[in-house]
């Protein structure tokens, strides 16, 4: 059996995931990792640790995924093809439940400063990863924007046919882009 930080870690991983942080008790979360009180905070101090720690293993899981399903393209223009088609992917798997760091973002007061700066984090680390790949701020910061409103928007209507259209927009640009360096 796993150990109780495991338990706890992963359990918060699905119930964040698919009811998100608001609707999540730390009651609900010990009594499905099954282990005591004491044992949750001799690992967290709080739900907001433990949200930290979710946003920081869900954004390795993403990461990696993406990184997987991209790994065969040959060119920038099928990479990015390829990582858009990973959002429908990624839809049809988690039956359109979104960017957890958004879905949470959502939720939680600007006070919450911690995790705040951790989602910020996660997204600016995306955006470098664009960057580096298309090599021209202003085009990245456009396919980087489609790229975030296609999750948002197919959340929304439940349908990857703003993904769909996000992708041949992104293929138009990086086509008629003769000054990015690829």
């Amino acid at each position: 059996m796993p150990k109780p930080r495991e338990r706890i870690v992963s359990t918060a991983m699905v119930l964040f995931h698919r009811q998100g942080y608001n609707n999540t008790g730390i009651n609900q979360i010990i009594d499905e990792a099954d282990v005591s009180k004491a044992s949750f905070y001799q690992h967290f101090k709080s739900k907001d640790d433990l949200c930290i720690e979710f946003l920081n293993k869900r954004y390795d899981y993403w990461v990696s995924e993406l990184e997987k399903f991209t790994s065969e393209a040959k060119t920038v223009q099928e990479k990015f093809q390829k990582s858009f088609d990973f959002l429908m992917y990624m839809n049809e798997k988690e039956d359109f439940r979104g960017c957890s760091f958004l879905n949470i973002l959502s939720e939680i007061p600007a006070d919450k400063e911690e995790i705040h700066k951790v989602i910020r984090n996660h997204k600016i680390k995306l955006r470098e990863s664009f960057n580096e790949d298309i090599q021209n701020e202003m085009i990245s910061a456009h396919i980087y924007l489609l790229f975030e409103s296609s999750i948002l928007t197919s959340q929304l209507y439940r349908s990857n046919e703003l993904i769909e259209k996000s992708k041949m927009i992104v293929q138009e640009i990086l086509n008629s882009s003769r000054q990015a360096k690829f």
